[in-house]
Order: structure tokens, then C-alpha cells, then sequence
């Protein structure tokens, strides 16, 4: 058991500090989605903001493995892929009442909180909207029939279950000259 919540790593013997509150977590995600990104402006992306100090270059992809392992709490990715059932930018607004509900306070409002404390109180939210946007995606996804309620309910709040795209600069560009 760990009962530390780590706020450094270590990379070839030496420990880095790293960025830990929730929002630098989401900023990160929320850039790894940018359509107009490489996978390597990504990697430097995840680098700058997650490590207080940028670790030398031949560090770079333990300090990557080191990350995916923080924003993991510790464990490996899981070896299957599973199905996306949820964006942390598109669902923040329905994650964020839950969660602040189990943590006791509006979590927008506290100058700091850990991932970890944040991503605890994330597996307890229990029953409410984003439940159900997550339980309908679930649904649609693995092709099973939608209960009447919930078929009314999808129709009523579709934007919020349907993922939006995310277009790159060069695709809204194209999409603006073809009138859409």
C-alpha cells in the first residue's frame, strides 16, 4: 500500500517534480485531443506541463512512461482497449457536480487538489447525469436496445451523449469553403 501521493518521479536515478493538481491533468488530456497536434508535439506538450523542469532529452520516454503511469495511479495501461465511453473536456461540466459532491466542496473552487484525490473521488460518483450519459454510450456502443426512458431521454439530451469531433485548423477551413 501507498498512502503517499507521489509529487515527484524518478528518471536515470534523479527525481523531477511534476505538476499534480487535477486541472494540469485535464489541460494535458484536453491537448492530446487537439486535432492539430502531432504525436510528437504531444509528447512535448505532455513534457512541459506535467514536468516542473524539462528532463534531459534521452529521459524523454521513461518521463512519458513515468506520466501514463501517474495519470494511472500507479498501475500499467490496461493490455485490451476498451471502447471510449467518455471525454474528459465534452463530459467535464457532468463530471464535476459529482465529484464535487463526494470530495464535500465545489472542487472548482480549491486552489490545489491532487489527481489522485480527484480520480478517488471520480470512481465514486455514483448515480447522476454523467452516469447516464456513460450508460447510454455503454449501450449504443456494444449494440443493445435502449430502455423507453432511456430512448426519451437520448432524444432529449443527444448533445450531450454523442462525442463531438474535433476538427483540425486545416479541416474547419476545408468544411467553412464546402458551406457547412
Amino acid at each position: 500500500m501507498n498512502y503517499n501521493l507521489p509529487k515527484s518521479v524518478e528518471l536515470n536515478g534523479k527525481r523531477y517534480a511534476i505538476r499534480t493538481d487535477y486541472r494540469v491533468i485535464l489541460d494535458i488530456f484536453e491537448a492530446m485531443n487537439d486535432p492539430d497536434l502531432t504525436n510528437e508535439d504531444k509528447a512535448v506538450v505532455v513534457l512541459n506541463i506535467f514536468y516542473c523542469d524539462l528532463p534531459p532529452y534521452d529521459t524523454w520516454e521513461q518521463a512519458l512512461k513515468e506520466f501514463v503511469l501517474f495519470v494511472n495511479m500507479g498501475e500499467d495501461e490496461p493490455k485490451r482497449v476498451r471502447p471510449k465511453l467518455m471525454d474528459w473536456s465534452q463530459d467535464f461540466n457532468y463530471i464535476v457536480a459529482p465529484v464535487s459532491r463526494v470530495i464535500g466542496k465545489d472542487v472548482r473552487g480549491i486552489k490545489y487538489l491532487h489527481w489522485w484525490t480527484f480520480l478517488n473521488a471520480f470512481f465514486e460518483i455514483g448515480e447522476c447525469t454523467f452516469s447516464q450519459i456513460v450508460s447510454i454510450r455503454d449501450k449504443k456502443h456494444r449494440g443493445k436496445q435502449l430502455e423507453k426512458w432511456e430512448k426519451e431521454w437520448y432524444r432529449e439530451h443527444r448533445e450531450l451523449v454523442d462525442f463531438k469531433t474535433a476538427y483540425s485548423e486545416a479541416e474547419q477551413d476545408l468544411l467553412k469553403q464546402w458551406g457547412v
